[in-house]
């Protein structure tokens, strides 16, 4: 079995990685240097000629503020691009595994979102991402899973922010009125080679469609850093603020917590607790900074 692998340098891409001896498969990992997913052409006869049987697309244009100026290469990248793929996709008919994210709504219901919910992306990169979603799931053999709040010993994330800051400052503002889950980007990566698993095994087929998942529970920006000094043991003053004082160019979604029944139900799953997570994630994120 073949499994392409997209955006390898990345959060979950390296989660992949890590985790890749587990599994009984000839994993293909690609950055953006030997798979440049904006030259379309070539990455179109890379998976032709290849022929892979699954591509994890963990590969997109994430940063949210620079999106606004960039819309363009947002839209390039987590939409064109993406459909492009389908295409090369459909055509050796290779399962398709794309993440997505809770920014794709609003933020303005109180309950959890689940995947019947509307969406409403506020942002540039909330709408590329929501353009994206719409031409996987027109494909037969493509999965979107939903995430939130992504951290883990790659790329660039909360987590390490916070690390960093606490040890050049003894004060720290944190926002306290945007409400989601963490998630640790292992956790995910093992759901999706669970996905793929099973329906390899033959015990149970891909359901096309939409996904959600993060770790349980519900945590504000605030609640997420001083957990993160708690467990890494950092002595820091954390103050609550308020997301209009950070004057960011890209509106974030003030609630965006996850609805996981269907994944949980369908595959008869268990997801750790956000802080389960964390607790087991944050001596492998110190070492990697």
């Amino acid at each position: 079995m073949k499994v392409l692998v997209t955006g390898s340098t990345g959060q979950l891409g390296g989660e992949l990685q890590k985790i890749a001896h587990n599994y009984h498969c000839d994993f293909v990992f690609t950055t953006t240097q030997d798979l440049d997913l904006k030259d379309m052409p070539h990455v179109s006869d890379f998976i032709r000629y290849e022929g892979f049987d699954w591509i994890i697309n963990t590969a997109a244009y994430t940063a949210v503020d620079k999106a606004e100026e960039e819309k363009d290469e947002a839209f390039l990248i987590n939409s064109m691009a993406v459909f492009n793929m389908i295409q090369a996709a459909e055509w050796i008919g290779a399962k398709f595994i794309h993440i997505s994210t809770d920014y794709v709504f609003d933020g303005r219901k109180s309950t959890p979102y689940t995947e019947q919910d509307e969406i409403n992306p506020q942002s540039v990169y909330a709408q590329s991402k929501a353009e994206g979603e719409k031409y996987v799931l027109k494909y037969n053999f493509g999965i979107v899973i939903r995430s939130s709040w992504l951290y883990s010993e790659f790329g660039h994330n909360f987590v390490k922010t916070m690390l960093r800051l606490a040890s050049q400052r003894d004060e720290i503002s944190v926002v306290f009125d945007q409400v989601g889950t963490p998630t640790y980007a292992r956790d995910l990566a093992e759901m999706i080679m669970t996905i793929i698993q099973r329906h390899e095994k033959g015990g149970q087929l891909i359901e096309p469609g939409l996904y959600h998942f993060s770790n349980e529970g519900v945590a504000s920006w605030y609640d997420f850093a001083q957990t993160i000094f708690e467990y890494s043991g950092k002595n820091v003053r954390l103050l609550p603020i308020r997301t209009h004082q950070l004057l960011r160019p890209a509106p974030r979604p003030a609630y965006s917590v996850l609805d996981k029944s269907k994944i949980k139900n369908l595959y008869n799953i268990t997801i750790p607790h956000w802080r389960q997570s964390l607790r087991k994630a944050i001596k492998r994120i110190e070492k990697s900074l």
